[in-house]
């Protein structure tokens, strides 16, 4: 039983790890089919590493740590591939990483000020919910072009909420 239960307990972090050969076989395949592939395995992924860890009670700091980062990387990889090849400007290339590079700031400076040094990055619903319309989004770009405005929309608004989301709980969390 306890050799199960660690493989078991190994699966969430495998899945997060998923997501970086998806970003590389999102590169090298040109298919419009297997593109939305893609991109849907790497949501189901994104869904059930998470929901996986709590279940068999496998959470870990590691784990905590790779999950934004393999997200990070896979929708990184998707909008820079589309960015490059002309299906996504560069205003949508910064819409849909503005909730990413806001983080990659906000978790350097907490890092970097000693007060906030001890304070824990947490995933947060707004910030998943940013990561849903990001996937959304990416696979409307090669599955329903015409969305994709009405999407990027969405991602750019739920975004700033996100932002001040994150911000106010590193604030309050610094007090506590």
């Amino acid at each position: 039983m306890m050799t199960s239960r660690r493989t078991l307990g190994s699966l969430p972090n495998l899945l997060s790890c998923s997501r970086l050969v998806l970003a590389a076989g999102f590169v090298v395949t040109g298919g419009t089919e297997a593109r939305v592939g893609l991109i849907g395995v790497a949501a189901i992924t994104d869904f059930l590493d998470g929901w996986l860890a709590r279940r068999v009670h496998a959470t870990s700091r590691w784990g905590a740590l790779l999950d934004p980062i393999a997200d990070r990387v896979f929708v990184l990889t998707v909008v820079g591939t589309f960015l490059f090849s002309g299906l996504l400007s560069t205003p949508a290339y910064f819409v849909l990483l503005m909730r990413d590079l806001a983080t990659a700031v906000g978790f350097l400076v907490a890092r970097v000020i000693p007060w906030l040094r001890p304070v824990e990055f947490k995933a947060r619903i707004p910030g998943k919910v940013v990561t849903v319309l990001q996937l959304f989004t990416l696979a409307a770009v090669l599955a329903a072009p015409s969305v994709v405005p009405v999407l990027l929309g969405g991602v750019a608004m739920v975004s700033v909420l996100a932002i001040a989301d994150y911000t106010l709980a590193l604030w309050r969390a610094r007090a506590a």
